[in-house]
């Protein structure tokens, strides 16, 4: 038995809003209850509605920029740059951008949409 994995087919998890989301690490993928790994690309104008999710996640933008609104204050990262926002926070993540975003989110305990609690729209 090795003593890695590589993942070579992530779980592409079904939207309706464009965004392509591709787990490789996580509940969906591999069952992984601790950490949860995913390539993102978020269209242009792309928003999700505001959520306190009870798990800490980190971002890093490999390309366009990325809107957060956290606690009421806006954050705009773009390519090269990274952050983490505590769980048990509100915040809202957009792409009020003409170009698409590119990044990989890690959430730490694993997200799941049970956890993630959104906002009604």
């Amino acid at each position: 038995m090795a003593n890695y994995i590589i993942q070579k087919s992530p779980f592409i998890v079904p939207t309706t809003d464009g965004k392509l989301i591709e787990e490789h690490f996580g509940i969906a993928s591999d069952g992984n209850k601790n950490i949860s790994i995913a390539h993102m690309v978020a269209p242009p104008k792309w928003s999700e509605p505001f959520q306190t999710p009870e798990f800490d996640e980190y971002t890093y933008i490999i390309k366009g920029k990325k809107q957060f609104i956290i606690d009421g204050e806006t954050v705009v990262l773009k390519q090269g740059q990274s952050i983490k926002i505590n769980k048990n926070v509100r915040v809202q993540y957009s792409n009020p951008f003409n170009e698409e975003c590119e990044y990989i989110a890690i959430c730490m305990p694993a997200f799941s949409i049970e956890k993630v609690n959104r906002e009604e729209k």
